[in-house]
């Protein structure tokens, strides 16, 4: 079968994330591995208050993870999302080949682009404006003429 790399962006209860961030993490965790997929990076996105109110709640909690799955488990996995009253809402989507390596290091934090944002940078040479460095230039050279 094939298998693909997938980003799930999972919409939590706040409440309950709130009261035990721990257990409902690992239920995510859980879930993927149930339905035989293997967690690339899991974390937290973000918590904010919803646009409208979702079975009640108005403040929701979202849970960012890529995982490696066959394709047809990934209907087992929204079915178990379903099931699991932590879970508000999901979205999974298939990611490109090309960017897998890329976005998983950035979920993880370990951004290679990052690095050289971090190296020291050298220092600047201050800006003169354009007509104060012509006119030195053009003094220098009369002067030398006329010796």
């Amino acid at each position: 079968m094939a298998s693909n790399v997938y980003e799930g962006m999972f919409l939590l209860d706040s409440n309950r994330y709130a009261r035990d961030p721990n257990a409902i993490s690992k239920q995510i965790d859980q879930m993927v591995a149930e339905c035989g997929g293997e967690m690339l990076a899991s974390r937290l996105w973000s918590e904010q208050k919803l646009a409208y109110p979702i079975e009640g709640h108005r403040k929701g909690t979202y849970w960012l993870t890529y995982f490696r799955m066959d394709s047809l488990k990934q209907v087992d996995l929204n079915r178990a999302c379903k099931l699991n009253e932590n879970v508000l809402r999901n979205l999974i989507i298939k990611i490109d080949d090309r960017l897998v390596d890329t976005l998983v290091e950035h979920a993880k934090g370990t951004s290679t682009a990052a690095a050289p944002a971090e190296a020291p940078a050298a220092p600047e040479a201050p800006k003169v404006p354009a007509a104060a460095e012509e006119a030195p230039a053009a003094e220098g050279g009369e002067k030398a003429e006329g010796e």
